[in-house]
């Protein structure tokens, strides 16, 4: 496994985006993103770079790898 990446939000929710996770809604300063076969991942949209426990939280809600969000940074 990689070393993950030190990334702001933004960067991570376009990432996500690309890998076809739909924006359906906003909750105070959280995005909630739905994939077509179900998969729901919610990312914080603070002004500092994620945790990497958030991080973590993020790739396993969404089933992906660190190398999957690298590649659609």
């Amino acid at each position: 496994m990689t070393k993950l990446p030190q990334l702001k939000p933004k960067e991570v929710a376009k990432a996500l985006g690309r890998m076809t996770f739909e924006p359906t809604r906003t909750t105070g300063s959280h995005l909630r993103l739905v994939h077509s076969d179900g998969r729901k991942v919610t990312v914080p949209l603070h002004n500092q770079p994620l945790p990497k426990g958030t991080l973590k939280s993020i790739l396993r809600q969404a089933q992906i790898t660190v190398e999957d969000l690298t590649e659609n940074l």
